[in-house]
C-alpha cells in the first residue's frame, strides 16, 4: 500500500510544506491594516523572493514584538525548512508529471545545524500555541500556528529525510488543526489550503487507496480540493499567491500546461526575484 500512494501521498506534504511558509502570513485573527506593513509582512515577501536571511531578520523582529505569539517562532521555522528545500532542489519536484520518476527521488542529506534550529523553533511555537489554547480553546492564532507547525513536520518528513508514513501522520494533524480554526473562523479562507490539495491529491488516486486513507482521516475530494485552492486563490489574503502555486500544480498533473504556464508567469511578475517560477515556466513550454 505504501508504494501504491507514496508518490502522491508525499505530494500531500508537499503542499504543505510551502503552505506552512506561506501560510503563516495568514495571522487569522489580526490581520494587518491596509497601508501597515508588519515584519511578518516583510518577512514573507522575502520568503516568496527567496530572501531567506532578510526573512529571518523580519522574523525575529516580530518575535522581539510579539514574545507570546507562537506565529513569531513558527514562521522562523517556515524561514528555516524553505531554505533548506530551495538548497536541496526539493520546490521544483512538487513539478513532476511522472510520479515514477517522482517516487525514485533520492534520500536528501539536511544541514543538521539547521535541523537542530528548525526543531528548535518548531518546539517554542508548540509550547506557546497550547498555553494560549488553555486560555482560549478558540484562540485563531494558535490553532493557526499548530496547523503550521504540523505541516512543516510533515515537510521535513517526506521531502527531506523521505519519511513518508511519518509525514502522513504529521499531515493528519495538520489537517485536524485546520478544521478546528475552520469551526471558529468560517471565512479563513488561508486556512483551506491545509485541506485542499489534499483533497486533491487523494481524489486522483485509485479508489481502493482513496478508501483507505479515508479510513486514516485524510479527506478524498478531487473537485472539492480544486474549490477549496480556487476559493484562497480568489479570496485569501496573503495566501492567494500560493494558492495558484497549488493550482499550477493541479494543472500539471491535468495535463493544462497551459493554463499552469499563465498562473507562473502572474506569480513570476509579482516575485520577480524567485527563480522557481520562470524554471518551471521554461520547463512547461518545452515539454508543451
Amino acid at each position: 500500500m505504501v508504494k501504491t500512494f507514496d508518490a502522491r501521498a508525499w505530494r500531500i506534504v508537499a503542499v504543505l510544506s510551502v503552505c506552512c511558509f506561506f501560510c503563516l502570513m495568514a495571522n487569522a485573527e489580526d490581520l494587518p491594516t491596509i497601508g501597515i506593513v508588519s515584519p511578518l509582512d516583510r518577512g514573507f515577501s522575502g520568503l516568496y523572493n527567496l530572501d531567506f536571511a532578510g526573512a529571518q531578520k523580519d522574523f525575529a523582529a516580530w518575535q522581539q514584538l510579539h514574545p507570546d505569539d507562537p506565529m513569531g517562532p513558527v514562521s522562523e521555522a517556515a524561514g528555516f525548512l524553505f531554505s533548506e528545500f530551495n538548497r536541496l532542489g526539493v520546490l521544483e519536484a512538487q513539478f513532476y508529471e511522472n510520479d515514477k520518476a517522482f517516487d525514485r527521488r533520492p534520500k536528501l542529506t539536511p544541514d543538521p545545524a539547521l535541523r537542530a534550529h528548525f526543531l528548535a523553533a518548531i518546539g517554542r511555537a508548540d509550547n506557546l500555541s497550547r498555553v494560549r489554547l488553555a486560555k482560549d480553546s478558540k484562540d485563531r492564532d494558535a490553532l493557526f500556528a499548530l496547523t503550521l507547525s504540523s505541516g512543516l513536520q510533515a515537510d521535513y518528513a517526506a521531502l527531506i529525510e523521505k519519511r513518508n508514513l511519518a509525514s502522513l501522520h504529521f499531515t493528519k494533524a495538520a489537517s485536524a488543526w485546520a478544521q478546528q480554526l475552520l469551526a471558529v473562523c468560517h471565512d479563513c479562507y488561508d486556512a483551506l489550503l491545509a485541506t485542499g490539495f489534499s483533497k486533491y491529491v487523494i481524489g486522483s488516486m485509485a479508489a481502493p487507496v482513496r478508501w483507505i486513507l479515508r479510513i486514516g482521516g485524510l479527506p478524498s475530494d478531487k473537485q472539492g480540493g480544486i474549490a477549496d485552492l480556487q476559493m484562497t486563490a480568489e479570496r485569501g489574503h496573503y495566501l492567494a499567491p500560493f494558492a495558484r502555486i497549488l493550482l499550477a500544480i493541479a494543472y500539471v498533473r491535468e495535463k493544462n500546461n497551459p493554463q499552469a504556464v499563465q498562473l507562473l508567469t502572474r506569480l513570476h511578475n509579482e516575485f520577480p526575484g524567485n527563480t522557481l517560477f520562470p524554471r518551471e515556466i521554461a520547463h512547461l513550454q518545452e515539454s508543451h
